[in-house]
């Protein structure tokens, strides 16, 4: 876990590609108990207007979310974590899925020991979040 004299503004979090596949889709509604068709749906999804099936926001920002949680060390150092969904991320039929790419950035350094961390989630080079930022404390 970093601690809060090693991390100044500006340090980069380490960026992760993960890779969101319609099983994926799958077990995160049995999880959440979310099943709209239009997170496994075809025919639905593209009835109302989308261009496939799309993942669900909140499994977009937990998956994003790891990148912190990853680089701190602990979950339960994230105080406070917020996005806004920009874009959906189209899940296609195939064995390549979507590949949803993270970086982060310190934006903040506070004297209380958090930082401000600025996420940063595309998909094929189109922000799926925006304004993604979560507080962490650091050690």
């Amino acid at each position: 876990m970093p601690a809060i004299g090693d991390v100044e503004v500006g340090t980069e979090l380490p960026a992760r590609e993960f890779v969101l596949q319609r099983p994926n889709l799958v077990q995160y509604a049995g999880a959440s108990g979310d099943f709209n068709p239009i997170h496994w749906n075809e025919r639905i999804a593209t009835a109302v207007g989308l261009p496939n099936v799309i993942a669900h926001g909140m499994l977009t920002m937990a998956t994003a979310g790891r990148v912190v949680t990853d680089w701190v060390g602990d979950p339960g150092r994230v105080v406070e974590y917020g996005v806004r969904f920009s874009a959906p991320v189209v899940v296609p039929d195939d064995d390549q899925g979507a590949t949803l790419t993270v970086s982060g950035t310190v934006e903040e350094k506070h004297d209380d020991g958090t930082v401000v961390v600025g996420l940063t989630a595309t998909v094929d080079g189109n922000k799926v979040l925006m304004g993604a930022k979560a507080v962490v404390r650091l050690a």
